[in-house]
């Protein structure tokens, strides 16, 4: 690892070839996007499984850049390991460094119904990266869904 990677409050998912980064407040359910995003993988429906989805890290994450891209990695301590609500801590298969495509902000103070092209990036280590913003109290899975699966209608 880098000496210049950052810690940061966030979990990440492998989904396909390209990580999901989550970050948010505690409490904001980061764990609980990252375990809804695998078991996603799981389903059968055309429109909710994934081709692939594995866990990179849980509530703490390492990011750093590298040839104009970010990669995420599990904190050593907490690699395989993802918060359960109502079950505790448990241990999973890993992936130990991703590419971070997708910015996911839990809780966004700025997330609106018809957000602004500004709201729609977030940059990290000096990494301009796609951002959805999530509002506390929404349902985050179907719209990382769709943000995976759908490109916006432009002007």
């Amino acid at each position: 690892m880098a000496a210049d990677a950052a810690t940061i409050h966030a979990s990440a998912v492998l989904i396909g070839a390209k990580a999901v980064l989550i970050r948010g407040p505690a409490g904001s359910g980061k764990s609980r996007l990252a375990w809804n995003l695998l078991q996603a993988r799981s389903q059968s429906t055309e429109f909710s499984a994934l081709p692939f989805a594995r866990l990179v890290a849980d509530d703490r994450a390492y990011v750093e850049a590298h040839a104009g891209r970010l990669l995420v990695r599990p904190a050593p301590a907490l690699a395989g390991m993802i918060e359960v609500h109502g079950l505790g801590i448990r241990r999973l298969a890993f992936e130990p460094v991703a590419v971070v495509a997708l910015v996911v902000d839990l809780a966004a103070e700025d997330a609106a119904r018809l957000p602004p092209a500004e709201a729609g990036k977030a940059t990290i280590a000096e990494v301009s990266l796609p951002r959805l913003a999530v509002a506390a109290g929404m349902a985050a899975l179907p719209l990382v869904l769709a943000s995976l699966r759908t490109a916006p209608a432009g002007d």
